[in-house]
């Protein structure tokens, strides 16, 4: 019976021990809610540059506005495909995306975000990006889409992915290609000979391995974070466009910060686009060999017979105010 009464004493304090400390921990103060809390869709992965920024943007911004402001990111369209996103921020589901031509089923000057074979190098983008014609597009961007500008991230030249070596366009016959929304990217494609196919890029490493489309084009960075080495032989290095991408958030949801908040908030876009160059140019020199040693082989191709063949079309397909800005860029880089 002693063991017996032992034991029940015991029992009970333990259960008195447990109902302290629950006490104790219900007491403490939880973590407090931010004020505003961001949701991010990005398409690429953990390992891209973009998302690599904005989990470092995430982290400079609750530390400097205090908790105030808290970034959620998510990666591999686990929120919403590009469209969609745009879509979602405009309606205020989510906050902010990263997006560039895709632009275009807003307002149409986004067309310059990735119009082939206008560009040459990073020299001739930050020309236009820091010119009248990026100012135009952050305008547009704002007034016709919703959407505010953070900056922008360089994408570096897109190469056209296949399982059969492409050098000139007449290579080109009848392949299916897998390309963004983009009517250029169509026009381009159609006039090169191919049969262009837009899809969301979550999509396409399954229609490559099962035969749906046989080819894709994007710069070295997605080819190799997507692993389309796995199911794609040879890298032509078409360099077709050279590009860059915004980071956004919605406007609406921007103006709702109070002015304190307002100016840390774009410091920190600054210096998350500075963070995110950085990663770019790092990771461009290790991209290229990382995809020779998963069994890709670059093919250099004819670029003035794949520029000479599609010139003429993707300018026709322009309206004649796009038409107009084609042609001062044009004449800014051969002055230049």
């Amino acid at each position: 019976m002693r063991n017996q009464s032992v034991s029940n004493s015991l029992f009970h304090k333990a259960v008195l021990c447990f109902l302290i400390l629950l006490s104790f921990n219900s007491c403490k103060p939880s973590e407090a809610e931010p004020e505003f809390l961001l949701r991010t869709a990005l398409l690429v992965n953990e390992e891209h540059t973009w998302y690599k920024a904005f989990v470092y943007f995430g982290e400079i911004l609750e530390e400097r506005t205090k908790g105030r402001i808290k970034v959620e990111v998510y990666p591999s369209e686990q929120l919403a495909k590009e469209v969609e996103a745009i879509r979602l921020i405009q309606a205020d589901v989510i906050d902010m995306t990263t997006t560039g031509s895709t632009l275009t089923n807003w307002f149409e000057v986004a067309t310059f975000c990735e119009l082939p074979f206008l560009m040459q190098d990073s020299t001739d983008m930050n020309r236009y990006i820091n010119g009248p014609i990026g100012k135009l597009m952050e305008e547009e961007m704002i007034n016709k889409s919703g959407l505010r500008p953070l900056g922008h991230f360089e994408r570096g030249p897109r190469h056209l992915t296949s399982n059969r070596p492409i050098r000139h366009p007449d290579d080109l016959d009848g392949l299916i290609v897998r390309i963004p929304n983009v009517p250029s990217f169509v026009t381009l494609w159609k006039a090169l000979g191919a049969k262009p196919t837009p899809m969301a890029f979550s999509e396409v490493f399954t229609s490559l391995q099962q035969g749906t489309i046989e080819a894709q084009e994007n710069p070295f960075a997605l080819v190799n974070n997507a692993g389309f080495a796995e199911v794609q032989k040879y890298l032509n290095l078409t360099g077709h466009v050279m590009s860059w991408v915004y980071p956004v958030m919605g406007e609406k949801q921007f103006e709702r910060f109070p002015p304190d908040l307002k100016k840390i908030f774009l410091e920190a876009a600054k210096d998350m686009q500075a963070y995110e160059h950085h990663l770019f140019l790092e990771n461009e020199k290790n991209v290229q060999e990382e995809l020779k040693a998963k069994g890709m082989e670059f093919i250099e191709v004819d670029k003035d017979a794949f520029q000479q063949k599609c010139e003429e079309a993707i300018y026709n397909s322009l309206s004649p105010d796009m038409k107009k800005i084609y042609d001062q860029l044009k004449e800014e880089k051969d002055a230049s």
